[in-house]
């Protein structure tokens, strides 16, 4: 039976390098838990092993939608050809109509063992602006047959096409979704936990301990706000490979007082909530979730003008950005957005505003949904 005539319900694969809670991680639990069951089977598949208990948030969500998952158990890339015949019997045992992979090593591993297992539609995602060239060739190479990649931003779009050299035909932009019902939280959450005193004015800043994710630049610049405003505290909620060596330089500035260091958390939304300024110094980006948390939780944001940032601000976006690098500017707007808050409760119900009009769940599934349809089904030549 032709594509153009199927008419069963479309089978669809999702592959994801781990399911531990993130950005990409989340977009794929909310597309396989919300898409049309009437009209998509869908099965997920993680490179890597189940998340350990206490970080395994996206994975329960996904059991207790009953959406079939398998891990396949590897988590290094020298692994990648076990991944690969792996995942192409996996695949052919449940031949997809689809196949959607994010991030990079499932873009990889996902394709060659769609190809292997003859899955006729490639669908790949691009969810950062990464700069690191050897993968923009592997991608270039590995992902020809694909149909659409799908960018999580027009600038990661344009990036995708004029930096990393891939096709502008098949590139498609579906922007993130927020779940706003979870935002703003019902409650703070007692920053006295973090020895944060209940007087002070916090800057919060939640992302991987990462080198893209600019906290040690944001490190730098911290004894100069305090140096003009003792009682404005970071605290930074994440982990990474980073973090020995944030918390060394936090030591050696002599900023333990008023710099705090969360961990991982699943309180994210309450943490935000208790706070008045959420504050990104990535180097690059995609569309950070993180921001469409803090604009759903009515908070002004400090962001580093990296991809995806003015697109999700909007036309505050200048009033909330800064260029990477330019510390001056940065610790200036951190202090007068701190200082401020009369600033802060607008700059913040315009935020929330504009994510509730612009970037629904309900509005991101369908165009999923209808991205998919339209590869699958493409329209008859009547």
């Amino acid at each position: 039976m032709t594509a153009s005539k199927l008419n069963r319900k479309m089978r669809i694969a999702l592959a994801i390098t781990e399911l531990e809670v993130g950005g990409a991680e989340r977009c794929l639990v909310n597309l396989a838990t919300r898409i049309d069951r009437d009209r998509f089977d869908i099965e997920v598949y993680s490179l890597d092993q189940r998340p350990p208990k206490n970080r395994d948030q996206l994975a329960r969500q996904l059991e207790q939608a009953e959406v079939p998952v398998h891990y396949i158990g590897t988590n290094s890339s020298f692994q990648i050809f076990s991944a690969v015949r792996q995942l192409r019997r996996l695949l052919s045992a449940q031949s997809p109509d689809l196949i959607q992979s994010f991030l990079f090593h499932a873009n990889v591993v996902g394709t060659l063992a769609a190809r292997r297992a003859r899955v006729p539609t490639i669908v790949t995602g691009i969810r950062v602006a990464d700069p690191t060239k050897w993968r923009h060739l592997v991608e270039r190479w590995v992902t020809r047959p694909a149909k659409c990649i799908i960018c999580v931003s027009q600038a990661v779009a344009e990036f995708s096409h004029k930096v990393a050299g891939l096709p502008d035909h098949k590139i498609v932009a579906i922007p993130n979704a927020i779940d706003m019902s979870r935002f703003p939280a019902n409650q703070n959450c007692d920053l006295l936990e973090f020895a944060i005193p209940n007087e002070a004015k916090v800057a919060v800043c939640v992302g991987r301990l990462e080198h893209q994710k600019g906290i040690d630049w944001l490190l730098d610049l911290w004894p100069k706000v305090v140096a003009e405003n003792p009682s404005y505290h970071l605290l930074l909620v994440g982990d990474g490979q980073d973090r020995s060596l944030l918390e060394s330089r936090t030591k050696e500035s002599n900023l333990e007082s008023v710099v705090h260091f969360a961990g991982r958390r699943h309180d994210v939304p309450e943490i935000l909530k208790s706070c008045q300024l959420l504050v990104l110094p990535s180097r690059w980006e995609g569309m950070p979730n993180v921001l469409l948390e803090a604009m759903a939780s009515e908070l002004s944001v400090l962001s580093t003008n990296v991809e995806g940032v003015q697109e999700l601000l909007g036309p505050a976006w200048e009033q909330q950005t800064s260029d990477f690098g330019d510390s001056k500017s940065f610790v200036s707007r951190i202090s007068s957005l701190l200082g401020d808050e009369s600033l802060r409760q607008k700059l913040g119900q315009e935020n929330r505003v504009r994510v509730a009009a612009e970037f629904s769940l309900d509005g991101m599934i369908q165009a999923y949904q209808d991205l998919y349809e339209s590869l699958i089904r493409p329209p008859s030549e009547d």
